[in-house]
């Protein structure tokens, strides 16, 4: 009884925790180049964890409460590039719970603090380690590893309930072309891929007018095996977008609720992610660079093909955490990306 006690009170406080945070905020961004195609931002880097992946985050510990896979003494594992980890310390610091992130050598320091912040502890290995580590800490303490990469496309409930998006929908009821051509999302987990693919088919109206679009960063296997369906892709090296493209095929991928994937250039993000921080006046992550430099080349086609509509992306989180990577000249050096003929190319969109 006490155990069922204290489940409760955590659900409470998860649920509680949601009613006080207001739905993200969905920006028009205004570009004189795209009269007849309006792009959209959803900003998920207002969440109280700073990033998308807190609704990640709060859908996987609901999950593992309801589950009965975490009580009041488990200690949380996870593997993960940052923001997951980032948005599961909070919550578990809201319910008391020890948390522990694997994550990859490669991870910013800033995110590395954020975690800290929160009280969780960090361990850096390999990239290609951290599912194997991750596992062998939760056996070695008899946690709970939370793994978003197998568990994150089915502990959201993608016919809605306030999913993204369900969100991005009713937000964009009220513009002036209601239904998006398109939606653009990175694939990390692919979790946010597969909530929005399937909500999509889920409702007739937008099945036939709406599509997906995934991008993919460099080093990634996502794109590859989306062309060839091969599950036993890998890569020797991890993505240096953070947050997402993974070194191997994960389980909550999707393919087939996707319309397009989108191969991404690193310098093109980053030029993109830079490029767009003079324009909202303020920085975003890569992952963002990369939904938003697919965005605009879909965009060129709509205006290619003489179409008129819009184009649902998102701001994934806040380019603060990646001060000393991708706004750093000397780390672009250092990883030989050149960004300036993509800097020349986006200007036109101003």
């Amino acid at each position: 009884m006490e155990h069922k006690k204290w489940v409760c009170e955590a659900i409470n406080k998860i649920k509680a925790d949601y009613n006080r945070s207001a739905d993200t905020h969905l920006i028009k961004l205004d570009l004189p180049y795209f009269k007849d195609v309006h792009i959209y931002l959803k900003d998920e880097s207002t969440h109280p964890s700073g990033s998308l992946k807190h609704r990640l985050a709060r859908s996987l510990f609901l999950y593992g409460l309801c589950n009965g896979k975490i009580n009041s003494n488990t200690t949380i594992v996870e593997a993960s590039s940052g923001s997951t980890a980032i948005s599961e310390a909070y919550f578990a610091k809201l319910l008391g719970l020890p948390f522990i992130a694997v994550l990859p050598e490669s991870t910013s320091e800033e995110k590395i603090k954020l975690i800290e912040f929160n009280g969780g502890k960090c361990i850096k290995v390999p990239s290609t380690n951290i599912y194997t580590e991750a596992e062998s800490l939760t056996r070695k303490i008899n946690g709970h590893y939370m793994d978003q990469f197998t568990y994150a496309e089915r502990a959201t409930d993608w016919r809605g309930n306030n999913n993204i998006a369900e969100s991005i929908f009713e937000q964009m009821s009220k513009e002036e072309y209601k239904i998006p051509s398109w939606i653009v999302v990175g694939a990390g987990t692919g979790g946010t891929s597969a909530t929005i693919g399937r909500y999509i088919k889920y409702n007739p109206t937008y099945n036939l007018n709406t599509k997906l679009a995934v991008t993919d960063p460099e080093n990634s296997v996502f794109f590859e095996y989306y062309q060839t369906r091969n599950k036993h892709l890998t890569s020797k090296i991890g993505s240096r977008i953070e947050g997402i493209g993974r070194p191997r095929v994960e389980p909550s991928f999707q393919p087939d609720v996707i319309d397009k994937m989108i191969k991404v250039k690193d310098a093109e993000s980053i030029a993109t992610l830079r490029w767009l921080s003079l324009i909202l006046g303020r920085k975003c992550g890569g992952s963002t660079g990369t939904n938003v430099y697919a965005t605009l080349n879909l965009a060129e086609e709509l205006v290619a093909n003489k179409q008129k509509g819009s184009i649902v992306t998102m701001i994934c989180d806040n380019g603060d955490r990646y001060l000393n990577t991708y706004y750093n000249d000397n780390w672009l050096k250092d990883q030989n990306i050149v960004i300036e003929p993509y800097v020349k190319k986006l200007k036109k969109y101003t």
